[in-house]
């Protein structure tokens, strides 16, 4: 029988129940309870234990240090290292709640104060914590065996006097963006066996409608008459046929404006006659759909944050795989917009498939375009894993990106499009290769799909170092992360249109 992604994705398999009481409530059917400690004043005395009694057992107060205590019959308590409370950021109020919920991996009841701090609103402080504790309990398992830890069923969040509606708004909101992120991974972390092209429209088709979204699939037969010769050539040496999902998003009203999203979805990546090599990094391409992934999960949150402008998403999806029908060097592919590329490497194939979705953009008329994409592994070798690369044609679309990055703690920082640099792109016999030099590869990827916005303002979003991780820390685990899941609900919620690119 075949697994549905459905049936093994966290993030609408195990809803979790969040409440919000009263300081003088009582915690009922909590099994493990925050206690912040600051950098400096006294210990709660509920712990029971002094500063040098804590430093002895290893723990310091400071964000991201959590020592729970045990005990038998009555709730854990866990002594949570704050910093000092003026100097709490949503950054680190999320770190902080991270480092509780992973300090008692076997309780299923969680609860927790909200901090008051004068660098954040109160539901800011309660949407962080939410975020935090789910996203750092998130596990995905195709095991037939149950894993020891256990997942979080409810999450108690204690307000502060006369807060307890913001302390509800923020819960909603971060609950919201935990389930964001969450699909995100589950989508980036399922076999490429199980969520082919045909499954992420499908699954597409089957969110959408709850979402309040327009959900428009295209197979092969309809992309080869709209001519969109970039998903059709890099998945000829496929045997799975390709999809493109086209989402739309329509909020109550006017709208704001126009934003389109362009993801790559290369479902598995083996780089096509250019054959990647056989280590772990080839065993993790079941993720470079990651883009992709993390616009259908920002489009399911759209409605329910209230967002303003109308959204367009074009969702690219194929495999890029080597057979006797594969894409080949030295092919001259012809884009939607009629430009034609040279195939100088087919384990570029990525910008071959989103020159179509930023073409389709254009058309639509969109006031804004925004891609991203597990893009080049330039990017990963010059922002290692922790922040993504941004560019773009239109400072104001770049700064929005940063700023909606910085809000979700989801860091990216930009890189010149370097125009002298284009030159690298061409070709003898057609309009442009599809791969640069040796040197500058990820802003020679930008110059390549800035051929395809016509001038309209437009950034492009490399994630290919962000979208896996490692090892566990903070509130990702090791694996898919789920990266520009949330930093796109907040990029669309803020959305203003600006003028036209540079």
């Amino acid at each position: 029988m075949t697994t549905h992604v459905l049936d093994v994705a966290p993030s609408l398999r195990h809803p979790v129940e969040v409440r919000v009481v009263d300081l003088d409530d009582p915690l009922e059917g909590a099994e493990a309870v925050s206690v912040p400690v600051t950098a400096t004043g006294d210990v709660p005395e509920v712990l029971g234990v002094d500063r040098d009694g804590l430093a002895r057992a290893g723990f310091r107060p400071v964000v991201g240090s959590a020592l729970a205590f045990p005990a038998s019959g009555t709730p854990v308590l866990v002594a949570v290292g704050v910093g000092e409370l003026a100097d709490l950021t949503t950054a680190t109020v999320r770190d902080a709640a991270a480092a509780f919920a992973t300090a008692v991996p076997y309780d299923a009841h969680l609860a927790t104060r909200v901090p008051r701090s004068e660098g954040m609103t109160t539901a800011e402080s309660a949407a962080a914590i939410v975020e935090g504790v789910l996203l750092a309990r998130y596990r995905f398992s195709l095991r037939s065996t149950e894993p020891e830890t256990v997942d979080v069923a409810s999450l108690t969040l204690v307000a502060p006097e006369g807060e307890r509606a913001a302390v509800e708004e923020g819960a909603a909101r971060g609950r919201l963006m935990a389930r964001v992120g969450m699909l995100g991974r589950d989508l980036a972390t399922c076999p490429a066996g199980m969520l082919t092209a045909t499954a992420m429209a499908d699954l597409a088709v089957e969110l959408g409608p709850d979402a309040g979204l327009e959900v428009e699939v295209f197979d092969k037969e309809q992309l080869t008459e709209m001519g969109c010769g970039g998903l059709l050539g890099v998945n000829r040496g496929s045997t799975q046929p390709p999809r493109m999902v086209r989402m739309r998003y329509t909020p109550e009203g006017e709208p704001s404006g126009h934003l389109a999203l362009v993801g790559k979805g290369i479902m598995y990546d083996s780089g096509g006659i250019n054959l990647k090599p056989s280590d772990a990094s080839h065993s993790q391409m079941k993720n470079d759909m990651s883009g992709a992934a993390a616009i259908l999960a920002a489009m399911t949150a759209l409605r329910e944050v209230g967002c303003r402008a109308r959204v367009t998403a074009y969702l690219m999806c194929t495999d890029n795989m080597p057979s006797g029908s594969a894409m080949q060097l030295g092919d001259v592919l012809t884009a939607r917009n009629g430009k034609t590329v040279e195939v100088m490497n087919t384990d570029a194939e990525g910008r071959l498939v989103m020159m179509d979705g930023l073409s389709l953009s254009v058309e639509d008329g969109a006031d804004v375009i925004v891609d991203v994409a597990t893009l080049t592994g330039a990017c990963l070798r010059t922002f290692g894993t922790e922040v993504a690369g941004v560019m773009g044609n239109d400072a104001a679309v770049v700064a929005q990106v940063r700023a909606a990055g910085e809000r979700t703690d989801e860091p990216v920082w930009e890189l010149p499009l370097v125009r002298a640099y284009r030159s690298q792109l061409d070709s003898t016999v057609a309009d442009m290769t599809n791969l640069g030099g040796p040197n500058a590869g990820s802003i020679t990827a930008g110059l390549f799909l800035e051929e395809f916005v016509a001038g309209t303002p437009w950034a492009h979003l490399d994630i290919a170092g962000t979208a896996q991780a490692e090892s566990s820390r903070r509130w990702v685990q090791k694996g898919p992360t789920g990266f520009a899941s949330r930093l796109l609900v907040e990029l669309a919620t803020s959305f203003t249109v600006t003028g036209k690119g540079s």
